[in-house]
């Protein structure tokens, strides 16, 4: 058996392996890739985690501190919008995209005869995100403007499509999508950029002014305009491309644009459009986040007139499980770092990690941890699958559930992971004490960061409604419900018992809630919007980790079923007094295996409720 990892032996979450540290993550991905998907990824993944770990993790921070600059204007006051970034930066760049995070999911990378799944992109975003969650963000639009345009794009946008996808760093550009406006927010109906058809250049133009604008030098960027005589709200939307140089005035019309390593493009070959100023941000430094007012700027349409904002939902599926990923990569970089600090760090004569309230603690954020990566990699399949009927021509209820489905789960992912994050990692900083606050210590940072991921793609209370919309229109709630049933149906561990038993209770009052809301008028509907998306996440949850606890048994662990238990016993149930009279010891008795990942032999847990014996002799 497995004794877990001695966290005791690393100085701190630094020049270490991420991947290999992150069992959670491989036993999801074996879970989610076809089997000889993951043993080709493997080793690349090993090998990102490595990178990361080291030279991307030392240049976030140098990153955080000297972040991207506006130049707008060149020494003779002439327009020139330049983003001037650290080589720290840049060689992160290049080692990520070089890395395949974005290229091997839309074409067939070294060694494979088809593209890798979606779920790789998020994994390697994972990763990213235990050292740089904000330049996470471009990596996720790059990835997210190339499926759009692989889907709605014609000709004249596959020059585009080809540099988003580039395995070749030279060749690359970067995704973004310039969604919000000053007026309008979360109200994307009442954006008022307005897209005109310039006849003697035979071209669209763009004017109007984007207000939250991230990656803004992104020669890939997306933005919904409204052409003339279209209607008013998001049915009006059109979807364009705007490069950051103007493709009528370069001499090669896919340019890396403000990341030219010899400088800026000269003032005449800048897209008609001015960036007025970057972001004083939070966190997120190494993405510039600006505003960008177009006055004329060249665009090509996407797809349809009057199409844009369907396009656009179809990147956000992508974007919004981005996000995700970003918060489970945060999670799981501050329960490192929680678990290395603990295991070294004596107080009242022994390491703090052996004191009962930081052993509590610790397996709960460890258990927090493991629901959110199961969850969201559940999800993620779901999306890879959706998108490989869509590469192959597939349809059929099978495709048409999962995608049902799948538009339940992601908006529940985002919300609810996003949160986790910043709860995480504000009391990751706690951990640390004193240290925790100050810069010259990741929490710091990593709490930064993570205070953007419920505002971006989408605040809980714009999600909640979109889980609304998802049963109404899709009726989800009825591939929910197989897919529970699917779940628990195969879970038959006598340990697994009591839990099994609360989660079928709670499932069934979760469809009298579903039914409950289906027969309310709209106004009570929204009100309990946010109750439901929570309640969904965590019988969903449940249900997945019960079933991955049968199967890990039948192959002669139960460190999983542990797991479950504690979700179902912090999530769904509701002791009396509180759990005080209870004489619950679990945190101290099973602190090994849940943080540890010390393995557990199925056939030394008592059958009822929980373990009885102290870890040490599980």
């Amino acid at each position: 058996m497995d004794d877990g990892i001695d966290y005791g032996r690393y100085e701190e979450g630094r020049n270490v392996n991420y991947w290999e540290l992150d069992r959670t993550l491989q036993r999801e991905l074996r879970r989610t890739y076809a089997d000889e998907a993951f043993e080709w990824a493997e080793p690349r993944l090993e090998a990102f985690g490595e990178t990361v770990g080291h030279v991307i993790a030392d240049n976030a921070d140098y990153i955080d501190d000297h972040g991207p600059e506006l130049e707008p204007y060149n020494k003779h006051g002439e327009i020139q919008n330049r983003v001037r970034y650290p080589a720290e930066q840049v060689e992160n760049e290049r080692l990520a995209y070089e890395a395949g995070i974005v290229a091997d999911v839309f074409e067939a990378p070294p060694g494979r005869d088809e593209p890798m799944p979606l779920s790789h992109n998020l994994a390697m975003q994972y990763l990213l995100c235990y050292a740089d969650p904000g330049f996470d963000c471009p990596v996720a639009m790059t990835a997210g403007a190339a499926l759009v345009l692989e889907r709605f794009g014609d000709e004249s946008l596959e020059p585009y499509l080809e540099a988003l996808t580039s395995r070749d760093y030279d060749g690359l550009i970067e995704g973004a999508m310039f969604l919000t406006e000053k007026q309008g927010g979360s109200d994307v109906g009442a954006n008022e950029t307005r897209a005109e058809y310039d006849e003697e250049s035979e071209c669209w133009r763009l004017y109007g002014e984007k207000w939250f604008c991230s990656n803004v030098d992104a020669e890939g960027t997306l933005a919904l305009a409204r052409t003339e005589d279209a209607p008013e709200g998001t049915a009006g939307l059109s979807m364009f491309l705007v490069p950051h140089a103007d493709p009528d005035r370069v001499d090669d019309s896919v340019t890396k644009g403000g990341l030219l390593e010899d400088g800026p493009l000269a003032p005449e070959e800048v897209n008609d459009q001015r960036y007025r100023r970057l972001k004083d941000k939070l966190g997120t430094i190494s993405v510039p986040t600006g505003e960008v007012e177009f006055t004329g700027a060249t665009a090509i349409l996407v797809g349809e007139e009057e199409n844009g904002f369907r396009q656009m939902a179809e990147m956000l599926n992508l974007e919004r499980l981005s996000n995700a990923a970003a918060s489970c990569g945060i999670v799981g970089r501050v329960l490192l770092e929680s678990k290395i600090y603990a295991a070294n760090r004596e107080a009242f004569g022994k390491p703090i990690d052996q004191h009962p309230l930081m052993r509590a603690d610790l397996v709960d954020m460890a258990v927090d941890h493991e629901a959110a990566t199961t969850y969201v990699f559940e999800a993620s399949r779901l999306l890879s699958e959706r998108e490989r009927a869509e590469r192959t021509g597939q349809n059929g209820d099978k495709v048409d559930d999962a995608y049902r489905l799948m538009r339940l789960l992601i908006p529940i992912a985002k919300l609810r992971t996003a949160r986790m994050a910043v709860d995480t990692a504000s009391y990751g900083m706690e951990i640390h004490g004193g240290n925790g606050y100050v810069n010259d210590f990741v929490t710091n940072r990593m709490l930064r960061d993570a205070q953007v991921l419920p505002i971006w793609e989408g605040t809980e209370n714009v999600l909640s409604l979109d889980v609304l919309r998802a049963l109404e229109r899709e009726d989800a709630h009825e591939p929910l419900r197989e897919a529970i049933e699917d779940r628990l149906e195969g879970v038959s561990h006598p340990t697994l018992a009591d839990s099994l038993e609360t989660v079928e209770s709670e499932y069934h009052e979760l469809l009298t809630a579903l039914a409950t809301l289906a027969g309310e008028d709209v106004e009570y509907a929204q009100l309990s919007a946010k109750r439901l998306a929570h309640y969904v996440f965590d019988v969903f949850t449940a249900a997945l980790l019960l079933d991955r606890s049968q199967s890990e048994i039948e192959d002669g662990d139960a460190r999983t079923a542990l797991v479950a238990k504690r979700f179902v016993a912090n999530e769904l149930e509701e002791p009396e007094g509180r759990g005080i009279t209870s004489e619950d010891r679990f945190a101290l008795e099973a602190f090994d295996p849940i943080v540890q990942y010390a393995s557990v032999d199925p056939d030394r847990l008592p059958g009822v409720d929980g373990i009885e014996n102290p870890s040490g002799s599980i």
